[in-house]
């Protein structure tokens, strides 16, 4: 299995992380796709990266700091991007759920970033892995409207969310679509109209991939302590007894969409 989405430079991880990667990979997890949500953690992202063989790096500005950027920021990024180990640019986006921690950022200032990292991801020629919640319509027009700089493929939709018209649309666009611990929970999320497990039932098996959203959104029935990159395979058990295939089968499909999106 393959963990595309995991914030291994995060504080969470800061103790352990060398334990942590380890762990992963003696349980099977081939490769993990560490991402930043700012320059710092962009920064160590990388840097990271760098000391393992299978692990890589996603790079940019998540929209809960579009509003603590400084000067010259976008040329910082573009510079960590040009690191060979950098596989996107990401995770970018949208986000209109007020959370405790961080309230709504403004969203002309939320959209003015996700632009500028669109047309950086077009001039290196990198995909997107885009964060999106309770903000499918402004982000599917925007990326509507910038058909001309996505790539083919286009890259992914991190956590995947929303209702199937909006998930018919993405995969229209042609991206890929990531799945989280958070589809093992029961009842809706906080802001949704449909059941995640619709959304997995529905999206074609050749453009799933996993992920893990470590130290969030643990999967039952480890949900309660720090999620860690390893439990992408119960993510990956969890899809496949719900689609009625073979673990192996959803492994070796996963792996290959992966590396469709992806210089891994």
């Amino acid at each position: 299995m393959i963990d595309v989405h995991c914030h291994l430079n995060f504080h969470a991880f800061e103790k352990d992380y060398d334990e942590v990667i380890k762990s992963a990979f003696k349980a099977g997890v081939t490769k993990i796709i560490n991402v930043g949500t700012k320059i710092d953690s962009s920064f160590r992202a990388v840097e990271m990266a760098q000391k393992y063989p299978q692990l890589y790096a996603i790079v940019g500005v998540h929209p809960h700091h579009a509003d603590k950027l400084e000067a010259g920021w976008e040329l910082e990024l573009e510079k960590l991007a040009k690191n060979p180990k950098v596989v996107a640019i990401g995770e970018i986006g949208i986000d209109y759920f007020r959370y405790k921690s961080n309230s709504i950022v403004d969203p002309k200032l939320q959209k003015e970033t996700f632009i500028k990292q669109i047309i950086l991801a077009n001039k290196l020629k990198l995909p997107l892995q885009i964060h999106n919640r309770l903000a499918g319509k402004d982000i599917l027009d925007i990326l509507e409207n910038h058909k001309p700089y996505l790539l083919n493929p286009p890259g992914m939709f991190h956590c995947m969310s929303g209702d199937l018209d909006s998930l018919k649309k993405v995969l229209d666009l042609g991206f890929y679509i990531g799945f989280d611990g958070n589809i093992t929970y029961s009842g809706l999320a906080p802001g949704e109209t449909v059941e995640l497990k619709e959304l997995v039932s529905y999206a074609p098996l050749d453009r799933i991939v996993t992920e893990t959203d470590s130290p969030f959104l643990t999967p039952e029935p480890m949900r309660g302590v720090k999620n860690r990159p390893e439990y992408v395979i119960i993510i990956g058990e969890f899809i496949s007894k719900l689609r009625g295939i073979n673990f192996d089968k959803l492994r070796n499909q996963t792996t290959k969409n992966v590396k469709k999106i992806f210089s891994i």
